[in-house]
């Protein structure tokens, strides 16, 4: 339940001083059930190198949303991958040849530290990756990669407009087919208008 209200902050609609690692922590936790191992593929790891931040002037609850659509497309890129994986496998028979890429494990590394006055925030998975096509059309709203019913083609667009035009910030990404994508997340460190810190 703490988790859950870490990553809602329902309470808070103002912007505050808030600790950037909880709010990634309570999504992890809350997304605890889809990194586990599953019949075509190993538990996902998720490798954190967190540094001593500041505390950050932030919206808290739209800013975990935004991890919240980034650790949630991760997970589903490397889920299509390594299910892929699985079905070219089954159709080259039990001597079809493993090579490094495919024998290793699915991975989310995730990243922080401060630089030019951000903090930058970077989300790496070792997923299917994105096409030029994808990358083209990728912060439109309702575009959406996934089968009908399973992805409202939002939780980007949303993402794009929470930390750029409700935090100022940028997001960007780099992404290579069967290799993986990694997001980068910069919020400003400071804002001109008065806060309040959160609880």
């Amino acid at each position: 339940m703490l988790s859950l209200r870490t990553f809602s902050r329902l309470d808070e609609a103002e912007r505050k001083v808030a600790n950037i690692h909880e709010g990634i922590d309570s999504v992890l936790l809350l997304l605890q059930h889809r990194l586990k191992a599953k019949t075509d593929r190993s538990e996902i790891k998720v490798i954190k190198n967190y540094e001593q931040l500041p505390a950050l002037e932030c919206y808290p609850g739209p800013l975990n949303q935004v991890f919240m659509n980034i650790l949630v497309n991760a997970i589903d890129a490397i889920e299509a991958r390594w299910s892929n994986r699985s079905n070219q496998k089954h159709k080259g028979g039990i001597t079809a040849l493993l090579t490094n890429a495919e024998s290793e494990s699915p991975q989310i590394h995730i990243s922080n530290h401060v630089q030019d006055q951000h903090v930058v925030i970077r989300i790496r998975d070792n997923g299917i990756g994105m096409t030029e096509a994808i990358k083209a059309k990728l912060f439109d709203p309702f575009f959406t990669t996934k089968p009908v019913g399973q992805g409202t083609g939002l939780g980007l667009s949303i993402s794009y407009k929470i930390v750029v035009e409700q935090h100022g910030g940028k997001l960007h990404y780099h992404s290579i087919v069967e290799s993986g994508t990694e997001f980068v997340i910069e919020i400003p460190l400071h804002h001109s208008n008065n806060l309040t810190h959160a609880a």
